[in-house]
């Protein structure tokens, strides 16, 4: 059976919890193809995950807005080293909107959860948004790194121009056993800066599979790594045109690394 991205973003992070090292932190020296070989470079110019993780741990604001004007904001924690997890969220109106005040969700290597007022709640419903949460948030932090990451595959789909600004197009797939689809990603990569401008990408676990959604991002440079920290998305074509329709807004701000965060407050 084929398992969505979410899934396998799931099962990564309990395997290296349980056996303490991150592939995606190792060099990779030999390419599948050209597609592998220009993501390994833009990997090397953002910064690897070996830099990235170096920094120990990580705090900043994150902003989530959608066009009806409904808002998260939350205060991100994490530690690379096992792939911890937690934010606080005050207001979420998206997330869990049902629960009245400031929610935490976290992931201390082992199991989700989340507390309301300080009381854990385990409804299963609300354990699954926190399960999506703490690895989706994750894993967009560290996305550029993970795409070194074992079990991908790439194509160089070929060169295109957009608004006169030259881009490789690398398309990206998951490895997986049986018929049900994975998740798909399509790079855009300039290639004068080896950033990516722009994506396109597939969420199989919200049923986004036939209509791509395109992500265009704009980077902060700090602590010696490319983080895109504005972000805008919405509904697209498989060529990357989209509609008149608003975009939905993510927004990450004062990012500070080596906090010396307590694994503890990680913990249930």
């Amino acid at each position: 059976m084929k398992l969505s991205l979410i899934s396998l973003i799931i099962i990564n992070v309990l395997f290296i919890s349980c056996n303490g090292k991150d592939q995606s932190k190792e060099n990779t020296t030999s390419f599948q193809n050209k597609g592998h070989e220009l993501v390994y470079e833009m990997v090397q110019k953002v910064g690897n995950y070996s830099t990235l993780a170096k920094n120990k741990d990580v705090v900043y604001s994150y902003k989530y807005q959608t066009p009806d004007g409904k808002a998260d904001l939350s205060t991100e924690k994490y530690i690379f080293d096992g792939e911890l997890s937690y934010g606080v969220y005050q207001p979420h109106e998206r997330t869990l909107p049902d629960l009245e005040g400031p929610i935490e969700q976290g992931y201390d290597g082992k199991e989700f959860w989340l507390k309301h007022k300080g009381e854990i709640i385990n409804d299963a419903t609300s354990l699954k948004r926190v399960a999506f949460n703490r690895t989706t948030n994750f894993y967009w932090f560290t996305m550029f790194q993970k795409l070194l990451d074992p079990g991908l595959n790439y194509e160089h789909i070929g060169e295109k121009t957009v608004n006169d600004t030259v881009y490789n197009i690398v398309k990206i797939t998951f490895d997986s056993a049986g018929e049900k689809l994975t998740d798909i990603y399509q790079l855009y990569i300039n290639k004068d800066t080896q950033l990516v401008d722009q994506f396109l990408f597939t969420v199989v676990e919200l049923g986004v599979i036939e209509t791509p959604m395109l992500m265009k991002l704009q980077y902060e440079q700090i602590d010696g790594l490319f983080i895109p920290t504005k972000r805008r998305y919405k509904k697209s074509t498989w060529e990357a045109e989209v509609t008149d329709e608003p975009w939905i807004m993510v927004d990450w701000s004062n990012i500070k690394f080596n906090n010396d965060i307590s694994r503890d407050l990680f913990k249930k």
